[in-house]
């Protein structure tokens, strides 16, 4: 998938509602609920909802609750499809324009801050890395994560402090913007500063008491096993997906995969997942609590919602 300098296009300003908030939450019903309200369509920025065949695991809108309102950008890709925020931002912006052309409202709803910033904002471009990449996974099959991730601290500190050791895609990513530029990500990032605005936008944050977030995390992956994930996991399996594919390393997915391959017992291969779904969150939170654009509410506060979306509303459309 061709992808564009996000900061060379500059769409029409069409106001956008974001959903935002730690996984969990109750996103997913109060975009839908607002999408009733003012007429407006769900354009989804999970990055891994974006996957066919991912769907007890990444906690989809049911068929029932995607029949209410039209999503975009969702269940679209195959597996093995690489997928990253510049071809979001493509993406997005093509939606966006024609959810406009039809006179409805763009409510977008997920929980990948990247993709929300790079759609808001735009993104710096360091030119192609494709050998630098090749060069890097090559060293990844050889060395190992462990050994890139200490080079990574050794080289942009601020960058891998943000990154869990587990993340390949972007320990790599940081990287090549390393070797291709000479500076490092974090220090890219402040030149650029995410400082224009493409798309005027209301964001909306979701939050409930952190302990009352966490018991319902670990009831839903409850309902995710009894839901049949293990099933699922094996139906991709049995289609040929590698297992070490970016989407199959979420959350869920490689927890999982690791207990089907008799690296861990089932016990605990549920406790880690429940532990790295908290932790998750966590990370979501203090992405989005940086954020003080952002207006907090409590997921059942819908009627404060509504009449803060129409309010910004009526600044663009009176």
């Amino acid at each position: 998938m061709k992808s564009k300098n996000a900061s060379e296009e500059r769409p029409k300003p069409v106001p956008l509602v974001a959903v935002v908030g730690p996984t969990g939450v109750g996103k997913t019903e109060v975009g839908i609920f607002l999408a009733e309200q003012v007429d407006g369509e769900i354009v989804n920025f999970d990055s891994v909802q974006v996957y066919k065949y991912l769907d007890i695991g990444t906690a989809k809108p049911t068929v029932e609750e995607r029949k209410r309102v039209p999503h975009h950008l969702i269940d679209f890709l195959e597996p093995d499809e690489p997928f990253n925020a510049a071809a979001f931002v493509e993406l997005a912006d093509k939606v966006i324009a024609e959810i406009d052309e039809r006179d409805k409202r763009p409510i977008l709803v997920g929980g990948t801050g990247l993709y929300l910033k790079a759609l808001l904002h735009g993104l710096f471009e360091v030119g192609d890395v494709s050998e630098i990449r090749e060069k890097l996974k090559a060293r990844l099959e050889k060395e190992g994560l462990a050994s890139l991730y200490q080079e990574l601290k050794h080289l942009d500190p601020e960058t891998a402090a943000r990154l869990p050791e587990t993340d390949w895609v972007r320990i790599l990513r940081a990287l090549e913007v390393y070797y291709a530029t000479g500076k490092t990500f974090s220090e890219l990032a402040r030149q650029h500063a995410f400082s224009e605005r493409r798309y005027p936008c209301l964001k909306i944050g979701l939050s409930i008491p952190r302990e009352v977030l966490y018991r319902r995390l670990d009831q839903r992956v409850d309902r995710m096993l009894a839901a049949g994930l293990l099933e699922e996991i094996k139906a991709l399996l049995a289609r040929g997906y590698d297992p070490n594919l970016k989407p199959l390393r979420a959350i869920g997915y490689r927890h999982l995969i690791a207990y089907l391959q008799g690296e861990v017992d089932w016990e605990e291969a549920v406790r880690l997942m429940k532990r790295d779904t908290r932790h998750y969150a966590k990370r979501q939170l203090t992405w989005f609590r940086a954020d003080p654009e952002i207006k907090w509410f409590h997921p059942q506060d819908l009627e404060k919602i509504l009449t803060e979306v129409k309010r910004f509303y009526q600044r663009f459309r009176p």
